[in-house]
């Protein structure tokens, strides 16, 4: 059996609020449909731009003016919801934020008062995300160079939404190594893949930005430890730029070896 959820109002017309999902939708129109992700974190709850009177013209869907909203936490409104999405008991979300049940305290207290950079693990050795440095320092390793951020700009993936670099666990370090001219699988390098600084490390993003660094906590996330991936060459780009390479000196690559893919970006 469905429960019912609780409702307000939003210029005239009326959401439900459902906590377990985080969104708003509007009575009487399912398809209409607020969610956390297009909401606005501030000290009081969330803000976001609305307009129900939208104006279709050529399947394009557009408003002349948005107006902006406020409503209070979701477990204000909704705790049943909230206490159902995060696997607690009514009881333990009474006279909790949000922020208290979306954000890992423990983590939290740990970058916060305690001063802790984020870790992530890369291919069996830690590094610690250290923003302030430009870079991703490794652990009990001072002869490493580590990999610094401006040095990997270009391994960017749009698609992927993160890093991906060709790595040599040996040094500890980013390695470069000439795509144009490469007609073999590396052999002593592996394609890794993590995240975006401002989502290896949040709160000092927020920092080095000026900002609040509590912003966003809630729509990221916050870990006091990453795991980067060991991405297979057979799943980048580099199986095609070796195919490209080795049809450019007119020699069939060996069918019996892996191919490689992954792409500098």
């Amino acid at each position: 059996m469905e429960r019912e959820l609780p409702i307000i109002t939003i210029d005239k017309h009326q959401f439900t609020v459902d906590g377990e999902k985080l969104e708003l939708r509007e009575v009487g129109d399912p398809e209409t449909v607020i969610p956390f992700k297009n909401m606005h974190e501030n000290e009081s709850g969330y803000s976001f731009y609305y307009n129900k009177d939208l104006i279709k013209e050529d399947n394009c869907i557009f408003a002349t003016v948005f107006t902006e909203f406020e409503i209070p936490d979701f477990v204000q409104i909704d705790p049943v919801g909230i206490a159902k999405r995060y696997g607690l008991t009514i009881d333990e979300v009474k006279g909790k934020t949000d922020f208290d049940i979306m954000v890992d305290q423990k983590a939290f207290d740990l970058r916060i008062n305690k001063g802790m950079l984020p870790t992530i693990n890369i291919a069996g050795h830690t590094f610690y995300v250290d923003l302030r440095m430009k870079m991703l320092r490794p652990k009990d390793d001072f002869l490493s160079n580590g990999i610094h951020f401006e040095e990997i700009d270009d391994y960017f993936s749009e698609e992927r939404n993160a890093y991906l670099i060709p790595y040599n666990p040996k040094t500890h370090e980013f390695q470069e190594f000439d795509w144009e001219k490469c007609t073999a699988f590396p052999k002593d390098i592996i394609a890794i893949e993590f995240p975006f600084q401002k989502y290896l490390d949040p709160i000092g993003w927020n920092r080095l930005g000026g900002w609040n660094p509590k912003d966003e906590l809630k729509h990221i996330g916050l870990k006091s430890h990453h795991q980067a991936k060991v991405i297979p060459w057979e799943q980048t780009e580099l199986k095609d730029i070796i195919k490209e390479n080795l049809k450019n000196l007119k020699i069939k690559p060996n069918t019996s070896k892996p191919s490689l893919k992954g792409r500098k970006r």
